[in-house]
This record gives C-alpha cells, structure tokens and sequence, in this order.
C-alpha cells in the first residue's frame, strides 16, 4: 500500500515500534539497512490470488532476512505497508511504516494476522482513496472501516495487537486481505476495477522509473 500523498512516514516525532511507542525512531528502519531490494509482484500474477501460508517456523535468519527485504523494498517504492506475496513469497506476513490520521509513524511487521473488526457502534466506514504497490498508478476509492485490529506473532512466535485508526487502520485491512489473496480491486465495481487497470496501464512505466531511480540512490 503506497503513503498517503503528499505525506511523509516522519509527520512527527511521535512513532510506535510493534505497537510501543518509543523516544526517536530513524527515516530509514534498521531493517531496511540490512535489506535487498526484491522485485514487487503485480496484479494477474497468481500468487497473490492465492491464500498464504501460515508461518510455523519463527526466530530463523532466513525469517529475519525476508522481513529485512521487505522493509527495503517498502521504503524503495515509497510503500506504507508490504505483504510477503507482493515479493512472491507465499507466507502470512507484512510489514508496515504507515502514519495514522493523528501524525503518528506506526512501524513494524506482524506474521499470521487475523483482523478483528470492532463492534459495531464503535466504528464507521469511510470512502478513501487506497492504492497498491501491485498496481502502480492506480487509485480508487475504497470502503474501510476507520478502526482495525490485528492479532498475531513477531518473528520469533510472540503474540503480537497491533491497533490502528485512520490511514493506518486501512493499511491494516489492506495488507490483510493480500495474505487472504484478496487485492483491493477486488472490492470495486467492474466499471472503477477497469478504471484501476487504466490507470495502472497509463502510469505504470513512471511508477516503476521512480522506483528503479530511487533503489539505485542506494549506491548498492
């Protein structure tokens, strides 16, 4: 899922770590600098219409590498949030770097997540524009709620509530449903699902040039 536009990860100081706010935090997640950057699958390609695998193996250096990558391959193509499909690895895991609607920087990962959706009378559906890194250029408006849940692991197997509202809650929902093997044109009408594919078709070689631009600034 791609940043808001306009908007920074660093709208203010104040960031939450796996949920836990901490003092300071760097534009650049740890795991990025310890990452490669990987290919970013794209829509039609099978696996990310596939349900993903549960992970049952945590605290492995092939783990920790994965979610290293995929924090870089985030940051390289300007992401908010990245499922493990969306660099062709068939495993229920995302990571995230999103700002919520308040200006905090939420960051971290989260494998085998099941979404909890409020109760009704504490949440509302709102109409955003929402985007995804497996469709570059496109942008549609999307129904989500304003408040989502996640329950699941880090990567060494502990449990793991992440909470989040505004931006950050239709992250939530949004990476979600790629490890379900669900992208979000699959909540749109044909007609604005076309409208996507248009888009994407009109706008996908710049997305892409901004990416390779930018993963070359690396000097890797």
């Amino acid at each position: 899922m791609p940043l808001p536009h306009e908007q920074s990860r660093a709208v203010d100081r104040r960031v939450r770590v796996q949920g836990v706010p901490v003092g300071s935090y760097p534009d650049l997640p740890p795991e990025a600098g310890r990452g490669s950057v990987r290919r970013i699958t794209r829509v039609g390609e099978e696996i990310l219409n596939r349900r993903c695998r549960e992970v049952t193996e945590f605290g492995t250096a092939e783990l920790s590498a994965l979610i290293d990558d995929m924090f870089l391959t985030m940051w390289v193509a300007d992401g908010a949030g990245l499922a493990a499909n969306q660099v062709d690895v068939d495993l229920r895991l995302f990571v995230y770097d999103c700002p919520d609607d308040d200006g905090v920087r939420h960051v971290g990962h989260i494998l085998n997540p099941v979404l909890d959706q409020p109760e009704t009378g504490h949440r509302r559906l709102v109409d955003d524009f929402e985007g995804c890194l497996s469709v570059p250029g496109a942008a549609m408006a999307v129904p989500r709620t304003d408040r989502a849940v996640v329950r699941g692991v880090d990567k060494d197997g502990t449990p793991l509530v992440i909470e989040g509202t505004g931006y950050f809650a239709r992250c939530l929902q949004h990476e979600t449903d790629h490890l379900l093997g669900h992208t979000y044109l699959d909540r749109l009408s044909r007609r604005d699902r076309r409208d996507a594919l248009r888009q994407m078709d009109d706008r996908c070689a710049d997305v892409l040039a901004r990416r390779e631009l930018k993963a070359a600034g690396l000097g890797r």
